[in-house]
């Protein structure tokens, strides 16, 4: 069996949340490896002295040091793919010769051809293409969930509704269904927005299997799924623009 070649990752930003839906894209990719994750550029530079990092996902707008600032003090310096809410550092982070530049909330999809650019073809192993197939055909789109330990592929066609269990979520999907531990927020970035819909705290849902629906609740095939006092105007204005 073919080894696959990891390469070490560190993410550095300041908010946990963008640092835990980074989190899980990293794990999604089995050539990459995450070394480490720093809340700001002074953290960032003791890691990278510590131990190899091949590609550093690099938040900008930071307290003390910015990331723009933490590139130009790398004397060797990783592949950066930059993440980011704002658009006006394009021309300038592409000016320090960064691999890539995501803008924030990152999809999977848009994570992964990032890490494509990065890495040198020989990272690239055949476990990798059929990831790359999200991002081209929906209708084969599919995730990997870790699950009694091991690797489980989930179509998301298949999904009916995803449920928040604290730490986890259960994935419902036409085949049964698969407890894993996971970040809604995380799985929900994850998740095309065209398909899928946010609708309570706890229930996150595919817009192709609701059979019917009121301003309370929604019916996917038979399951009937709570709308959250925080979710429906939102969602109510998604289904009456249809």
């Amino acid at each position: 069996m073919e080894t696959v070649k990891k390469y070490n990752c560190l993410i550095v930003d300041d908010e946990p949340p963008a640092r835990e839906v980074l989190r899980r894209y990293i794990t999604q990719v089995p050539m990459l490896n995450l070394v480490g994750e720093c809340g700001n550029a002074l953290q960032a530079l003791t890691t990278i002295k510590q131990q190899q990092v091949d590609l550093l996902f690099l938040d900008i707008q930071m307290p003390q040091i910015t990331g723009l600032d933490l590139i130009g003090t790398l004397s060797h310096s990783p592949k950066i793919v930059l993440t980011t809410a704002f658009e006006q550092y394009a021309v300038q982070a592409f000016d320090l010769d960064v691999v890539d530049y995501l803008l924030k909330p990152i999809r999977f999809d848009r994570f992964l051809k990032a890490v494509m650019k990065a890495l040198p073809d020989d990272g690239l192993s055949a476990v990798n293409q059929p990831a790359m197939q999200t991002a081209e055909s929906a209708d084969h789109a599919f995730l990997y969930f870790r699950s009694d330990r091991k690797m489980v592929k989930v179509l998301l066609n298949d999904i009916l509704y995803v449920e928040s269990l604290k730490d986890y979520v259960k994935v419902h999907t036409v085949k049964g269904t698969i407890v894993t531990k996971y970040a809604m927020a995380a799985l929900e970035a994850m998740l095309p927005a065209n398909n899928f819909l946010r609708v309570h705290r706890s229930f996150l849902i595919s817009t192709d299997k609701i059979n019917s629906f009121t301003a309370d609740e929604f019916d996917i095939q038979g399951h009937l799924i709570p709308v959250g006092k925080l979710y429906r105007q939102q969602a109510l204005k998604m289904f009456n623009k249809k």
